[in-house]
């Protein structure tokens, strides 16, 4: 079966995935007061791109009815292809949201990613399920959301990231480390770097200062192909990414070029 991928990316960094087999997803808009759609200013999307819809600084207020149809002229008016819901807030009007636009897209054939907290409200969707994990294994993850959801409905959200864990870490979550963060701790450190072939990631342990222990773990090109592989295996080749960390290993990825006019 042939892999889907759906690229994050500003409008000014669409020229960087010319000649990539790849569908943008534009990081151009949100939700605003009122609530009404803001769009980023920028060059004019490419014919079939997704809009990447961001709920940062929406306040639930306001009817939605009106906001849907506003996102809906907007697909239609600079013909997307749909619309990838980026909300990170658990608020009953996103779920209205999110099942209104189901509904609407559907009947226009527009295609609508939502998060997995929202997959009931929008059961023609797909659903994002993420890749990154603390604990756990990706292979069983995935199995246990194909089975609910259904392979073909799942995109695998690709996300190459770095994180401090306190030992003991009660919460699960860790300090996130960004890319020189994380340079910066393994040049000081020189550690032993290991595989976790359950979480599909690349780890390491430390001792502070102050006699705390540590557990980094990160991923890289290497560690997010294997994450697509255990995709694939699972059923699942739909696929999404953000352009900064994946522009460099594209290909391990799997993501394909383009032929060139005229070239068989």
């Amino acid at each position: 079966m042939t892999d889907t991928f759906l690229i994050t990316l500003t409008p000014r960094q669409l020229p960087g995935l010319q000649g990539w087999r790849a569908t943008p997803a534009l990081l151009a808009y949100r939700l605003g007061p009122g609530p009404h759609l803001l769009r980023a200013q920028g060059a004019a999307p490419p014919r079939g791109a997704l809009m990447v819809l961001n709920d940062q600084g929406y306040d639930g207020l306001g009817r939605t009815g009106p906001l849907c149809q506003e996102i809906l002229r907007e697909c239609q008016a600079r013909e997307l292809g749909g619309a990838v819901l980026d909300f990170d807030n658990r608020l009953p009007p996103l779920e209205s949201v999110c099942a209104q636009l189901d509904e609407g897209f559907s009947r226009r054939g527009l295609a609508l990613y939502v998060p997995e907290g929202y997959a009931s409200a929008a059961p023609r969707a797909r659903v994002m399920v993420p890749s990154a994990l603390s604990g756990g294994s990706l292979a069983l993850r995935l199995e246990e959301a194909a089975a609910q959801f259904g392979p073909e409905r799942i995109a695998l959200a690709l996300e190459l990231r770095a994180e401090d864990f306190p030992l003991p870490s009660p919460s699960g979550s860790g300090r996130p480390l960004s890319q020189e963060d994380l340079e910066s701790l393994k040049r000081r450190l020189s550690p032993s770097i290991f595989f976790s072939g359950e979480l599909c990631a690349r780890y390491f342990t430390y001792m502070d200062g102050e006699g705390t222990a540590h557990f980094v773990l990160f991923d890289d090109g290497d560690t997010a192909a294997r994450k697509v592989e255990v995709a694939r295996r699972a059923g699942i080749h739909i696929f999404l990414a953000p352009w900064t960390q994946v522009s460099s290993c594209a290909a391990q990825l799997g993501m394909r070029r383009m032929q060139p006019p005229g070239k068989k």
